[in-house]
């Protein structure tokens, strides 16, 4: 019997990392927002996804980072959540390196995305290799990492995550590719008991559940968990029309918080609305004004469906 045990289905967030105006790490604010969102149902929180800017910390940051929402978690009722830590580095040296610090930091499995750097010379046989060493040496579970707008374009088609899928210590994917295809052609050939397969995006998110995925690891999840689980959980009830309703809503305020401002536009929508944070980003991204947010033509429905999260029970 396989020993393989992967992330359990549900819906996570890849937490946005505050800062305060000199870009260190904004403390009380953080704690405040892994607290409202595993409040609102999370079953866990990814620790410096694309959304938590891993790319803009030092070594050290990013195990401050991962051991502080352990320990938030923890102190504040919430040992259940599972903490999964973004461990891709450009180097396979390194990520090795990641996984052994978000291990010592407290996160339960490592997601890890492929190097870039050299992207148009990085083969088939190159990332395959890289993922299986980085599993080999990693003291805690791996997971594939699929999101070609943050890797030059590569884009792991489903023949790559299968064959990486085999290895003993890979247990699932993160596709923020959006292809549903992908995500059925995987789930049709691999047991969801071994391997899981989340939907990277919130307008693919019952699309996936539909084609078999494990849930959801989502950006838009940082603004309103309790729809996101609320949705998951109609889903399993078999209220088809309820879930389809809210993934609807939940569609066109992904398309918005993209026009925002991505990064920057989920945290100024957190500080104008949820009272913790500031909006400061690392460079090169671009922070957004709180204040202009009335002002912008896809805020609308954003500002619709934060009215109502804390009405979903």
């Amino acid at each position: 019997m396989s020993s393989k045990v992967p992330p359990p289905r549900g819906v996570y967030v890849p937490a946005v990392l505050f800062f305060d105006e000199n870009e260190d790490f904004d403390i009380p604010a953080i704690k405040s927002h892994v607290l409202r969102l595993a409040k609102g149902g999370v079953t866990g929180i990814l620790v410096q996804g694309s959304n938590g800017e891993a790319q803009h910390l030092s070594r050290e940051e990013r195990k401050t980072a991962i051991a502080l929402t352990r320990q938030t978690l923890d102190q504040n009722g919430f040992k259940d959540t599972l903490v999964i830590a973004g461990t891709g580095a450009q180097s396979t040296r390194e990520t090795k390196l990641f996984n052994q610090d978000a291990k010592e930091a407290g996160a339960a499995f490592a997601l890890v995305l492929t190097p870039s750097t050299w992207a148009k010379n990085t083969t088939t046989d190159a990332i395959i290799r890289f993922h299986r060493e980085v599993a080999d040496a990693s003291p805690i579970p791996t997971m594939v990492y699929n999101f070609p707008g943050v890797t030059a374009g590569l884009d792991l088609d489903s023949d790559i995550i299968f064959t990486l899928s085999a290895h003993p210590n890979i247990v699932g994917t993160k596709l923020s590719c959006g292809n549903i295809g992908k995500i059925q052609r995987l789930t049709s050939r691999l047991k969801s008991s071994e391997f899981a397969v989340f939907s990277g995006r919130s307008d693919a998110f019952v699309h996936g559940l539909n084609a078999g995925s494990a849930g959801l690891i989502a950006a838009l999840v940082n603004l309103l968990p309790q729809q996101h689980v609320s949705l998951f959980r109609a889903w399993d009830e078999i209220k088809v029309s309820e879930a389809m309703e809210a993934q609807a809503k939940l569609g066109h305020a992904d398309w918005a918080i993209s026009k925002i401002g991505g990064v920057g536009g989920i945290k100024a929508v957190i500080v104008k609305n949820f009272g913790y944070g500031q909006p400061y980003v690392r460079g090169p991204l671009n922070a957004v004004d709180p204040d202009s947010l009335d002002k912008h033509q896809n805020y609308g429905i954003l500002a619709e469906l934060i009215a109502k999260e804390e009405e979903v029970q």
